[in-house]
Formats: C-alpha cells, structure tokens, sequence
C-alpha cells in the first residue's frame, strides 16, 4: 500500500518537471524561430 503510493507520487512528480521542461523547450523553440516571446 505504501509503495503504491510512494510510486504515485513519484509519477505525478516526473509529470510535473517533464511538464515544465516541455514547455520551456516549446519556448526557447518558438523564440529562435519567431524571434519573439510565446503567445500566452
């Protein structure tokens, strides 16, 4: 049971920083082709 969720919360972390890197590469991508910031 604790494993259980000890292996839930560790995905739901990788997610999160997967998600937050994804977006920053998509930024730093969009800027060096449009040279400009992202749209919100």
């Amino acid at each position: 049971m604790v494993k259980r969720l000890m292996w839930s919360g560790l995905m739901a972390a990788v997610g999160a920083l997967a998600s937050v890197v994804a977006t920053r590469l998509a930024a730093v991508i969009w800027k060096r082709v449009f040279d400009e910031d992202p749209p919100e």
